[in-house]
């Protein structure tokens, strides 16, 4: 727990400096954006405005997070980290849909946009948006809350990139057309990230298996110990980002040492799976299904 609590006091340091510098940039953005007659500019601090939210978000939920179990809330408060990453891929696809209906009106109407100054604000947006993205790459990745942060960032870095090149073909071209096309692919990247982060949180709320997990595999791993006789009712599930857990009913056989078995089972969930938080009820079968068990076995 110690080493969960460093990785989230080293994440909030990171989500603290992305949040200053996408806040800074956001309403430089804004003024921009309503100056040029940029839908792409303004879509972007629109998305901006989804990232500061989301780090806030992040931020909070990290610091929930650390507290511990006590009271009701047996596991801590840990998947406040999947409600943020869920509500940030719900705010994600709310933004894209705005500035898809937004693109489609401007394709259908075209309206007046300052190439320069579109070009400008963007690349300025490139570099901020890079080095906000460099600083959450140091966080811990496998953090699902972390991630729809780093999600946020990683898509407007894409987003201002494609409308710096609407900009400058703009300004070359003069055909206006080019800024809400590059707004269309910024609705896109946001989508797919929207997409990510809810399949991901959903399985975790749904209580499926962790990635990489079959519950399946697992019980047949635990089967294959020598005093194993039966393995049932066995869940496998996420509790947080980075906590997995397992509970499970285990028959032994009669004269097997159920104290022995368990730790064994413990020590191969561990090693195989990476499963720390396991809850095995070890139980001796009686003897005489064994024995019935074990006559239907000779008759085959």
């Amino acid at each position: 727990m110690h080493e969960h609590g460093s990785k989230r006091a080293h994440d909030r340091r990171l989500l603290a400096v992305a949040l200053a510098l996408i806040v800074g940039f956001m309403v430089g953005e804004v003024t921009a954006g309503v100056i040029a007659g940029s839908l792409a500019l303004l879509a972007d601090a629109g998305h901006l405005l989804t990232d500061a939210a989301a780090l806030v978000a992040a931020l909070v939920a990290s610091r929930l997070a650390v507290r511990p179990a006590r009271g009701p809330w047996t596991f801590g408060l840990g998947r406040a980290e999947i409600l943020a990453a869920q509500a940030n891929g719900i705010a994600l696809l709310l933004v894209a849909a705005w500035v898809t209906y937004t693109a489609v009106r401007r394709l259908v109407s075209p309206q007046t946009v300052h190439g320069g100054i579109v070009l400008v604000v963007a690349l300025v947006g490139v570099a901020v948006n890079l080095a906000a993205t460099v600083v959450l790459a140091r966080g811990d990745r496998e953090n699902l809350n972390m991630r729809g942060a780093f999600l946020h960032l990683a898509t407007d870095l894409a987003a201002f990139t494609g409308t710096a090149i609407a900009g400058a073909l703009v300004l070359v071209t003069g055909w206006n057309r080019f800024d809400p096309i590059a707004a269309l692919l910024v609705a896109a990247l946001l989508v797919r990230s929207s997409w990510s982060l809810l399949r991901d949180s959903g399985r975790i709320f749904l209580e499926a298996s962790p990635a990489g997990i079959q519950p399946a595999a697992v019980a047949a791993a635990l089967a294959r110990d020598a005093d194993v006789v039966e393995v049932h009712d066995l869940h496998v599930w996420t509790v947080t980002s980075g906590f997995p857990a397992l509970a499970a009913h285990v028959l032994v056989s009669p004269d097997a040492d159920c104290h022995a078995a368990r730790r064994r089972l413990q020590r191969l969930l561990e090693e195989e799976f990476g499963l720390r938080h396991t809850t095995l009820q070890v139980d001796h079968v009686a003897r005489r299904s064994q024995d019935v068990r074990l006559g239907s076995l000779d008759r085959r």
